[in-house]
């Protein structure tokens, strides 16, 4: 089977925060997670095209400096009565424009994301929600304080 490719923005704010939306199955609010913007390419569109539009779709943030791919991971996981397989590049973007407003949501967007939440490094690293990808807490740390990787991180690959 073909991986679905994806395109995820790693969105830092001036103060460092990561915005990260809130998922759930949909029909099973307890079944949640929070994960970074992105979606699948669409057509011939190139990973950066992807990260910019589902960037605008999910969250309404168009005011970004598009910096380079961070991490690199494959995943698999059950949702929404299907088994997705994807082949993620999770981008480093950078925005002042904090203020939100989803406006490109797709039907089953709009059945499974709650929310959506600026982050600080300490908070992510306390938190007991499930994030995804799972170090994500750890790696923005590195991130904050090493720079973006010289090439990007291939991540372990999860499989749910």
């Amino acid at each position: 089977m073909t991986a679905r490719r994806v395109a995820r923005v790693v969105l830092l704010d001036p103060d460092d925060r990561i915005l990260l939306l809130h998922g759930h199955e949909p029909g099973d609010l307890g079944n949640d997670w929070w994960f970074t913007p992105g979606g699948g390419l669409e057509g011939e569109e190139t990973h950066e095209e992807a990260a910019r539009r589902e960037l605008a779709e999910e969250t309404g943030i168009t005011d970004i400096e598009l910096g380079p791919v961070l991490w690199k991971r494959t995943c698999s996981f059950p949702f929404d009565g299907r088994r997705w397989h994807q082949d993620e590049w999770y981008f480093l973007a950078r925005t002042a424009q904090t203020a939100t407003a989803p406006q490109g949501l797709t039907e089953l967007e709009l059945r499974s994301v709650s929310g959506l939440r600026w982050w600080t490094s300490a908070e992510l690293l306390a938190a007991r929600e499930t994030v995804y990808p799972t170090r994500l807490a750890e790696l923005l740390r590195t991130l904050l304080d090493e720079g973006p990787p010289s090439v990007p991180l291939v991540l372990a690959a999860e499989i749910a």
